[in-house]
């Protein structure tokens, strides 16, 4: 039996040996492949910029910290004399900032899609491109702060909008006001030279709450129209005409002609402007009434941005 252990211990200690060096080499290999994946993956990183995916997701917070404005005392027919009922240019607002707002279709075709990392100044998205086409919602031709209007949309004053505009004025002097739309279609060009006055003056973070940028003012679609009371033109572009037995009339009137008031107190948050007593929007059919009876803006009604 001792013989027989002595001459099986080189067989025993060979395979073991054999083994360990077949171990060795798996091992090598492995570290080779794991290796090399490794400096692969880098080098990906490095041509495709990769960045962690917790950078930079947060969209940053829209600034509302513009505090009111207090504009110098500017008449309205600052280039042109105002003629009873048609459009000329308007001047700065003299109102302060605050607007009542659900039904509608959802449409953002054009709007921060969510999660999408976007950067907004002033209730505009920064570095968006210049429209193709007019956007509708629900055949409503829309112009705001997130839906502009191509540079070239130059219809001109809706005559349909002009025709509801007149019928109303003749039913406010049936009541004893004298309401003049002193102003109304504005081309892409004028909207340019207007806004670009205002930031001049009062700079962007303040022009941004009273005017549109070019492209994006409800004036430039012919179906907006700002109103004054003749006699009063002091209280033309100020919330103070609002408070006027006539202005008054007209913010609870104007929808049984087609027309809303576009930019109502303490929704600058929806809207993008300041309370506009003085601006009103035309809308087809029983929309304005509907929006009216709703309580709501524009964009509430028809859930966009």
């Amino acid at each position: 039996m001792k013989r027989n252990k002595k001459k099986s211990s080189p067989v025993v200690m060979g395979a073991i040996v054999s083994l360990l060096l077949i171990i060795a080499i798996i091992g090598s290999i492995i570290y080779k492949y794991e290796v090399a994946n490794r400096d692969g993956a880098n080098d990906n990183d490095a041509v495709t910029g990769q960045v962690p995916t917790n950078v930079d997701e947060q969209e940053p917070p829209i600034d509302e910290s513009v505090s009111n404005i207090e504009q110098p005392t500017v008449t309205p027919n600052e280039d042109e004399e105002i003629k009873e009922g048609n459009t000329v240019p308007t001047d700065v607002p003299k109102a302060n900032a605050n607007g009542n707002g659900t039904e509608g279709s959802k449409d953002k075709t054009n709007a921060p899609k969510e999660n999408e990392n976007v950067s907004i100044e002033n209730g505009y998205i920064v570095g968006q491109q210049p429209a193709k086409e007019p956007k509708y919602v629900d055949n409503i031709l829309i112009a705001n702060k997130k839906y502009p209007l191509p540079a070239t949309f130059n219809e001109g004053e809706s005559a349909t909008a002009r025709a509801a505009l007149d019928e109303m004025i003749a039913a406010a002097g049936q009541q004893g006001y004298t309401l003049i739309a002193f102003s109304g279609y504005r081309s892409y060009e004028y909207q340019t030279d207007l806004y670009n006055r205002y930031v001049n003056r009062d700079g962007k973070d303040a022009a941004d709450r009273y005017s549109a940028r070019p492209g994006y003012s409800e004036h430039q679609t012919g179906l907006t129209f700002d109103i004054g009371e003749k006699g009063k033109e002091a209280l033309w572009l100020t919330s103070e005409f609002g408070e006027t037995p006539a202005g008054k009339w007209l913010a609870t009137n104007a929808h049984k002609y087609g027309f809303i008031l576009r930019y109502p107190e303490g929704k600058e948050d929806v809207t993008g402007y300041m309370y506009e007593s003085w601006h009103f929007r035309y809308l087809e059919g029983d929309t304005a009434t509907k929006v009216y009876n709703a309580g709501v803006t524009l964009e509430e009604y028809l859930g966009i941005e």
